[in-house]
């Protein structure tokens, strides 16, 4: 939980005020007058799905992002006010500052000197614009270009200052920067698009250096002394994977893990983990989304009337009054309560089974011999995917399969590690539906081109993350819309509308606005949760024992 007050010993007065308010141990002006305090100590992180991508360019998931948040540095982000604070820039463009043209056209960066790769090589402008080309490259399999493929040309005047030219304004580029790890270039200039040795040894500025992983179980992390802020002030960290939730909650419990995030402590078992001696538990409303995804690739799920039927017939309610006991709250589209872009207007979900059977009738899907509705020689049935070990989710996979069931639909389960299941099986579309929760926002913006957008099916481009396979020119022309327009007031009824069509088209399911419930154990300060962010280790740097 946020700690405001924390106790704080005489070797931590040593660290500089850049590191206090949110949280953000952030650089120091050049020419500090005091030393930094020396790192120590150790915090071991639970994690219920095992990071696997260490290369911050290429399609990863929310895991990914805890390691890549010590390693690797961007040119800002974003705290939990949903203010940009910097970080290999010196300050954060503005039109107000002259780091962004009055057009929205011109960007201007200029760079933190002194800072250095975890090698000792320094960082450079020919760093960044080698990061920006290099997720162009058209056969390199980048997480996203969204954004990125507006610049037209880049300029490295001086180590310590880039420019570029953007072909049109696009609100959501300083949120996308935010999320943006630059990369060596020294290390990566010569390798191949497929991957080399740098993900078995990866270098950045951030706060941590790579030092050990071994598959399927941790990776530990060490101290970045020659770090440009103020911290780290942890000599270590090890990322723990335990897949059972179960099991991860025990062994936070037994004092083996310090922090248990991501997934969290299951709803199951909050009233007991608050009273825990030596821990600080609290739920936080996070800004993810628990879906059912469908992957519209294929031919079961082309017809709305199908997607809408299978959702007459989710128990909603029952999933989170009985399942989650209550502490999420009921979810209609992609964006959080909290967005300054939600639309609360939209239409409520109903649970009805009859109605969801009329509207297969109607639509022409006829139960057969064994009472599994069939159209044009396709059966409704399909197969749903989560991570193996999520008991939660598995209980909403069988009350589904049995609701579905009732109206003519199987659903067979088939749940895999998440290693497998959030690699190629997801990245690639090979699922058929899942039940994840994702963050479509861009930091605090409310563009999910990157999600829905017909250009960002990894699948057929090559980079994004829409691998729901979804196409709808009027989604496509909404997202752009919102994207362009940079006057707050003109986008809110821009994705308004976006959420009223996508809430009748329903290309995945919107479950719940989940709380996770995360905890520590006491005596570990620093920790902040933060909606703009999809994991809260973002400040991992001033994370710290008393």
């Amino acid at each position: 939980m946020t700690i405001d007050t924390p106790q704080i010993s005489r070797r931590r007065m040593l660290i500089t005020t850049a590191g206090v308010g949110a949280g953000l141990a952030l650089g120091a002006a050049p020419g500090r007058a005091q030393p930094k305090a020396k790192p120590t100590g150790q915090a071991v992180i639970g994690l219920s799905q095992e990071p696997t991508v260490f290369d911050p360019r290429r399609p990863h998931i929310e895991v990914d992002d805890g390691v890549h948040m010590a390693l690797f540095s961007a040119l800002w982000m974003v705290d939990p006010s949903g203010t940009m604070q910097p970080r290999l820039a010196l300050e954060v463009p503005t039109t107000a500052n002259g780091g962004i043209s009055a057009d929205g056209l011109t960007w201007t960066v200029k760079l933190r000197p002194g800072v250095k790769w975890h090698d000792g090589t320094p960082f450079t402008s020919a760093d960044v614009k080698f990061t920006l080309d290099s997720v162009m490259a058209p056969n390199f399999p980048a997480y996203s270009r969204i954004g990125h493929s507006l610049i037209t040309e880049i300029q490295t005047p001086t180590p310590e200052l880039i420019t570029w030219k953007m072909s049109k304004p696009y609100a959501p580029y300083l949120s996308i920067l935010a999320w943006f790890y630059i990369v060596p270039q020294h290390k990566l200039k010569d390798e191949p698009m497929t991957g080399g040795p740098f993900v078995q040894n990866p270098i950045g500025t951030g706060p941590f250096k790579w030092q050990q992983r071994v598959p399927g179980d941790h990776i530990t992390l060490a101290a970045n002394e020659d770090y440009f802020g103020a911290g780290p002030l942890l000599q270590n960290v090890v990322y723990k994977y335990i897949p059972d939730l179960t099991v991860m909650y025990t062994q936070f419990r037994a004092g083996d893990i310090d922090y248990i995030g991501l997934q969290g402590i299951s709803a199951d078992h909050y009233d007991e983990a608050k009273k825990i001696s030596g821990r600080e538990v609290k739920a936080a409303a996070q800004s993810s989304i628990e879906n059912f995804y469908f992957n519209l690739g294929m031919p079961q799920f082309q017809e709305k009337a199908v997607r809408q039927a299978l959702y007459y017939a989710y128990d909603k309610d029952s999933i989170i009054q009985q399942i989650y006991y209550g502490i999420p709250s009921n979810a209609e589209c992609y964006l959080p309560k909290q967005s300054w872009a939600y639309n609360s207007g939209l239409p409520q979900h109903e649970y009805s089974l009859d109605k969801a059977k009329a509207m297969l009738d109607a639509a022409g899907w006829k139960p057969g011999a064994d009472g599994i509705r069939a159209k044009n020689g396709v059966r409704l049935s399909f197969t749903n995917s989560t991570t193996a070990g999520n008991h939660l989710r598995e209980q909403v996979q069988q009350l589904l399969q049995q609701d579905f069931q009732q109206i003519g639909v199987e659903m067979t389960i088939k749940n895999l590690p998440p290693a497998v299941m959030w690699g190629e099986y997801w990245i690639k579309s090979k699922f058929e539906t899942a039940i994840v929760g994702i963050y479509f926002m861009t930091g605090p913006d409310p563009d999910a081109s990157v999600y829905f957008h017909s250009s960002s099916i990894a699948a057929k481009t090559g980079s994004g993350q829409n691998t729901m396979q979804y196409s709808n020119p009027e989604v496509d022309r909404l997202l752009e819309q919102g994207a362009a327009e940079t006057d707050r007031d003109k986008r809110i009824p821009i994705y308004q509308k976006l959420q009223q069509v996508m809430r009748d088209d329903l290309p995945y399911l919107p479950q719940q606005q989940p709380s996770t419930i995360e905890g520590t154990k006491a005596g570990l300060l620093g920790y902040q949760p933060n909606g703009n962010v999809r994991l809260n280790t973002w400040n991992l740097e001033a994370w710290h024992w008393a």
